[in-house]
């Protein structure tokens, strides 16, 4: 039994409250059920452009991009596109003086074409073809990751001039995530390990090459990380590295990625990564363990993506119908996996609120579940509404502006829903729905 149970008169005052840490910094909830994000009423951007809809707090990205910048100056903030990328959010990171940590031929396009340089993009990826690397090369990238020994001689083969490149390392540090989102262990597919030897051996064969130019190290230990622990013990590792570089090969290379995958909360109770800590620490570290084996220290980079982005989305569900299981009440909405396969991929919990109507009545666990035909398609579990919700309402995810369009698909050959920025009450579309004619035109049957 809850306070607002107890005290019924409490509920509707209980009802203006936002769960801390988890909504866009602009986020307004009045008591007569209204949800404001970005000067914005989110019932009127529901009615505006359909639902499902996601709104992206651009207020927010910019706040969190120059936090970044302002707690690690003279650290190059590399935005990993692959959290939330479209033309608009390019020019964004942009304007924020960020560089830009790509994927894809496909992500390099997008990029490119919203305007941002092609010096200030990275180019990742364990398999880059060689259309994405002509792409990379065309729009000139600034660096390019090696991941793998085959791709050193295929890289050298295509480029028109010299080119920079990095060696993504595995530092052998567990980053005490998910297993799916985990990448700096042994025997995963990302990078060249230091243990078996394989990215001493690719450091000699890049600098076989006068084509390439090896201008640093890369690593990425996981997404999702909270511990800065764990950042510490991989910027030593690699550290480490660049010394035994410098022994054998008398180089001392001028940069060191240290990637991304900082947590963010998506529940109440969960804890993001403590940016203030990070940034006190870990260049700290990479100086003094630089200055213990007597090598210079590097630039370095990181890669936030979620941290940047996830907090500022909301995305807006209609409530479509409601059935009463023998255990489960379950609350079907109009989205689903499509949208957000997090909770599918990696039991990934939200937390949801009704809003559009006050709240007048005692809250009641519900399970909010898709569209899709798959018993995995489930948004929500256990999470508490209103017990008179009703088809027809307005429900809204927090968090939700990260890994969302990224992921998103068009199961069931349902088209993906828009992506709008909210900012100083106005609404800008970022990504427009996807339509029946946009299924059809890549169909060549």
């Amino acid at each position: 039994m809850t306070l607002a149970d107890l005290i019924p008169t409490l509920r509707t005052s209980l009802s203006c409250r936002l769960e801390p840490g988890l909504w866009p910094e602009t986020t307004r909830a009045t008591c007569d059920g209204q949800l404001v994000v970005g000067g914005v009423d989110l019932a009127h951007l529901a009615a505006r452009f359909g639902t499902p809809v996601l709104a992206i707090d651009a207020t927010d990205v910019r706040s969190r991009c120059r936090a970044y910048r302002e707690a690690l100056p003279g650290v190059e903030i590399a935005y990993a596109a692959k959290a939330f990328l479209c033309r608009a959010m390019a020019r964004l990171a942009d304007q924020e003086g960020l560089a830009l940590d790509v994927c894809s031929g496909g992500e390099v396009a997008v990029a490119a074409a919203g305007g941002f340089p092609g010096h200030r993009m990275v180019l990742h990826g364990n398999v880059k073809s060689d259309e994405d690397l002509k792409t990379a090369l065309g729009v000139g990238v600034g660096r390019i990751v090696i991941d793998s020994i085959e791709e050193i001689p295929t890289l050298a083969a295509l480029v028109p001039a010299r080119q920079q490149v990095l060696l993504r390392v595995v530092p052998g540090v567990d980053a005490g995530t998910h297993a799916g989102l985990t990448t700096g262990t042994e025997d995963q597919k990302f990078g060249l390990s230091i243990a078996t030897g394989a990215a001493a051996e690719a450091v000699r064969r890049v600098l076989a090459h006068p084509e390439l130019e090896l201008v640093g190290l890369h690593c990425h230990i996981g997404s999702q990380v909270r511990s800065v622990t764990r950042y510490v013990e991989a910027a030593e590792r690699m550290v480490a590295f660049l010394a035994e570089i410098s022994r054998e090969h008398s180089i001392e290379l001028p940069q060191l990625d240290l990637g991304g995958g900082h947590a963010v909360a998506y529940a109440p109770g969960e804890q993001s990564v403590d940016l203030a800590a990070f940034a006190r620490t870990v260049p700290a570290v990479v100086a003094a363990a630089c200055h213990r084996f007597g090598i210079a220290v590097p630039r370095l980079t990181v890669e936030p993506g979620r941290a940047l982005v996830a907090r500022a989305g909301v995305t807006v569900y209609r409530v479509a119908a409601i059935k009463h299981g023998v255990r489960r009440t379950f609350v079907a909405v109009d989205g689903g996996m499509s949208d957000n396969p997090r909770p599918a991929l990696y039991g990934a919990r939200y937390p949801v609120r009704r809003f559009g109507r006050p709240v007048s009545v005692p809250s009641a666990p519900v399970t909010i579940v898709g569209r899709h035909c798959e018993s995995s398609d489930v948004l929500a579990e256990d999470v508490l509404l209103p017990a008179d919700v009703a088809a027809g309402d307005l429900l809204a995810v927090p968090c939700s502006g990260a890994y969302h369009v990224s992921l998103s698909s068009t199961y069931n050959q349902v088209g993906r829903p828009p992506v709008v920025a909210v900012a100083s009450g106005a609404a800008v579309p970022m990504l427009r729905r996807e339509t029946i004619e946009d299924l059809l035109r890549r169909d060549a049957g």
